[in-house]
């Protein structure tokens, strides 16, 4: 799957020590999948990462542009013990 990231999630991926592989990843075969309710255009891909004692990742992916755009990307805290 093609996707291209912009400025903030490439530095939050280098601040926050995430592989891009991870990323390509959750969004291919994301184990929760569900819209942004703040952004129409943005889709919210969640998966676990047993690299990282099984944190949740959140990548936020606008899916109405071609290729896919990676918006945002973190360990959601919020979502441990979800999946």
């Amino acid at each position: 799957m093609q996707l291209t990231f912009t400025r903030h999630a490439f530095r939050v991926m280098t601040e926050r020590l995430i592989r891009e592989e991870w990323v390509e990843q959750a969004v291919a075969a994301p184990e929760l999948r569900m819209p942004d309710p703040n952004d129409p255009e943005v889709e919210r891909f969640f998966r676990r990462v047993p690299r990282r004692g099984d944190r949740v990742l959140r990548v936020a992916v606008n899916t109405r542009v071609v290729p896919w755009r990676v918006v945002s990307v973190f360990f959601d805290r919020g979502m441990r013990g979800e999946l």
